[in-house]
């Protein structure tokens, strides 16, 4: 049983082309229990899931997703991202995501916690979801471009308490990918104290 655990982990990863092929609410749904399991800050469970699969408004998250990107995206991470990554993730924002057929956004109640413990009580639960698109077989990724600004929220009709803080888009996965390319853990652990190789 462990193993299978982490066979999931080690083959989840960012998909941001899917294809048209419907992901039925069964599998949604199995989606957003596992994301419910994760912790949270005093148990409060503030996580919202908007699940969207309507068209036209798929569209408009994926013109506000583009437009942050084209805006301020593209250019800050130009710099930063390998020419590869910074195409895969250019794609996405640019019309693969809101290709997926679903959209889930997960969204931070504050009446139910923190503002301030609003994204490690929500994030884990994001992390939860994205584990179990992987063991399904589906396609996933985590994008926050679109949250920055009121569009998002507007689009959705979010009371002002309820916080967009993720778009994550889920389908079958357009091509295979391969494993993750992650540093080996002791390149980044130490031992008792900073400095000290594991």
């Amino acid at each position: 049983m462990t193993d299978d655990f982490f066979a999931v982990v080690g083959r989840q990863r960012a998909h941001r082309a899917f294809t048209a092929e419907p992901v039925t609410d069964a599998f949604v749904a199995r989606l957003l229990e596992a994301a419910t399991y994760a912790p949270s800050a005093e148990n409060r469970q503030p996580w919202e899931f908007v699940v969207v699969r309507e068209p036209s408004l798929r569209a408009r998250i994926g013109e506000i997703t583009e437009r942050a990107w084209t805006g301020l995206g593209r250019s800050f991470s130009e710099t930063r991202l390998t020419p590869g990554l910074l195409a895969d993730v250019d794609a996405g924002a640019t019309g693969g995501v809101a290709a997926a057929p679903v959209l889930i956004v997960v969204c931070a109640d504050t009446e139910r916690g923190l503002a301030i413990t609003a994204p490690s009580s929500v994030f884990p639960a994001i992390q939860n979801l994205l584990l179990a698109a992987t063991a399904l077989g589906l396609g996933s990724a985590l994008t926050t471009i679109a949250t920055g600004g009121p569009d998002l929220a507007d689009a959705l009709g979010l009371p002002d308490h309820v916080l967009p803080l993720a778009v994550v888009p889920i389908g079958h996965p357009a091509r295979p990918l391969g494993p993750p390319r992650r540093d080996p853990f002791t390149a980044h652990t130490h031992r008792d104290r900073y400095g000290t190789p594991w």
